[in-house]
């Protein structure tokens, strides 16, 4: 088996502090906060916690389909977050080292742990003030910006492309 390469590791250690932060967050929403009891709390500025129990994928899909769903997207996600974590064992540059990180802690946090966990995930971050329409939280944020930074990676590969010579 190759070698995990430093950016491998800076990947895993980016990938564990996504999930750190999402599950004490969470844990702080549900237990400490009582969340779900409260339903919604503002907060000064843009930003409030409302407490909404996704049961589907992305934006709701699959929600009317709660237990098969459930297990079939933790059953997707974790193909996802194997396949992604052998990749960032051979990751040679940064961006893509931090993408790849942000994303699999984003999964394992929102896709594996809640669904095993709650049954759904916990969202919880609501911006409508600043006109984005959807409850998110750490973990969601974290595969959003995860994969912008694999598509800055990919723009700022540095690498010129060939040109055939007649061209």
């Amino acid at each position: 088996m190759p070698k995990i390469t430093r950016q491998g590791w800076i990947a895993y250690a980016i990938a564990a502090a996504t999930v750190v932060l999402d599950q004490l967050s969470k844990l702080w929403i549900l237990h400490g906060l009582n969340l779900p009891a409260k339903g919604t709390v503002l907060v000064p500025g843009p930003m409030d916690l409302t407490m909404v129990w996704n049961r589907g994928m992305s934006f709701g899909l699959l929600s009317g389909h709660a237990e098969w769903g459930r297990w079939l997207l933790t059953l997707f996600s974790t193909v996802v977050v194997v396949a992604l974590v052998l990749w960032a064992r051979k990751a040679t540059k940064p961006l893509m080292a931090i993408g790849l990180g942000m994303i699999i802690g984003g999964a394992i946090g929102n896709n594996l742990i809640d669904r095993v966990v709650y049954g759904a995930v916990a969202d919880f971050i609501d911006v409508r003030d600043l006109y984005f329409p959807w409850i998110f939280n750490i973990a969601d944020a974290g595969i959003s910006v995860g994969v912008a930074f694999l598509l800055l990676d990919s723009f700022m590969t540095g690498e010129e492309k060939l040109v055939h010579p007649t061209e």
